[in-house]
């Protein structure tokens, strides 16, 4: 089974590709209609392309996906921050005992061209060739906690608590279209002047706002935080993952015109709970305790040795010369030799202790 999941401005689109050992094949393109990232869309058309192997009766079974973040979760090979990518492995894992044999391979994207292409298809909403099955996906296939936080006691309702992500774009709108500052800022103080000329920079188009880049003036377009979390974990681990710095992946994510306040602090967090980040970041090299000198206390205990070439062949075929000094009194020993071996060093140094 061969599977990809697409998304573009028109939505998202997936892909199934069942092939059998004779041949045959059954194609399904399923047509995401809620709003969905591009990892997600991947996650979709495994987990509906699994059910359908579960309905077709296959009992074992081989898939290849080009998305290594989605096989290396899947596999356990890389660590899961996003809630609902943690609902869909979860739910992967359910349908995994309906198997006899399940395996997941990586697969570069040459090789998965078929799939990439119907995946377009579905996204763009174009026509599909004959022989192609398509269905409508209208809800996601899995279920997350939302924010709010209520008791088990619904009843009581002075034990709800709610998680309320406040919206850093709203002063700066309701400054630009109605002239309004926050109930908790008056005009004449300090604050109130900082969000003046903060908003200079705003732009305000067809109720969506836009940021002036400082050097280029190009218009970036304000994201809420969740949404630009969404961005760096693309850019971070998605399909072109980029194991980078924290202000290189924010100058990306500012450079494909996407902007907000806490880019900074939110890659931050990323790059610090990032595994892979951890494991190819600058290590120090530094030695546990200070080197300890054995110092040359009588004649020929302690020998320093090296080789000294390439160098013009000598009329013998000698190319290299090992040399060997003693450290007390600056003996020297040396043998010109024709070839570089490991048993000419060892006979070297045994000529010097015999």
């Amino acid at each position: 089974m061969y599977f990809d999941g697409s998304l573009k401005l028109g939505g998202g689109g997936t892909v199934v590709v069942f092939i059998s050992p004779k041949g045959e094949q059954l194609k399904y393109i399923f047509q995401i209609l809620f709003n969905v990232s591009n990892n997600e869309a991947e996650y979709e058309a495994l987990l509906h392309g699994l059910r359908l192997a579960i309905s077709l009766g296959i009992k074992r079974l081989l898939v290849y996906s080009d998305s290594l973040l989605i096989v290396q979760q899947i596999k356990k090979e890389r660590d899961i921050n996003k809630e609902t990518m943690d609902a869909y492995v979860a739910e992967i894992r359910k349908l995994e005992n309906k198997f006899t044999g399940l395996e997941i391979h990586h697969v570069v994207r040459d090789n998965n061209i078929a799939a990439d292409i119907l995946s377009k298809l579905g996204s763009d909403r174009a026509e599909v060739p004959p022989g192609v099955f398509v269905h409508e996906l209208h809800h996601p296939s899995v279920k997350t906690s939302d924010q709010m936080i209520v008791d088990s006691d619904p009843t009581d309702p002075s034990r709800e608590v709610m998680m309320i992500d406040i919206d850093r774009r709203t002063p700066i709108i309701d400054l630009i279209r109605e002239q309004m500052l926050p109930p908790d800022i008056k005009a004449n103080r300090s604050e109130a002047i900082q969000l003046f000329c903060r908003s200079k920079s705003y732009v305000l188009i067809h109720d969506k706002l836009y940021k002036r880049g400082a050097g280029t003036g190009i218009l970036m377009k304000c994201v809420s935080t969740e949404e630009g979390n969404d961005i760096l974990q693309e850019i971070h681990e998605g399909s072109c993952a980029n194991h980078a710095a924290s202000r290189t992946l924010v100058g990306k994510a500012f450079r494909s015109g996407f902007y907000w306040l806490t880019a900074l602090a939110n890659v931050e967090n990323l790059v610090r709970r990032c595994s892979g980040y951890q494991y190819f970041a600058k290590q120090n090299h530094m030695p546990a305790h200070n080197h300890i000198n054995t110092p040359p206390s009588w004649p020929f205990a302690c020998w320093s040795l090296d080789m000294i070439g390439p160098l013009p062949i000598a009329p013998a075929g000698f190319t290299h010369i090992l040399v060997a000094v003693d450290k007390f009194t600056k003996w020297i020993e040396y043998k010109p030799v024709t070839k570089i071996s490991p048993d000419r060093a060892v006979d070297f140094i045994c000529d010097i202790l015999h």
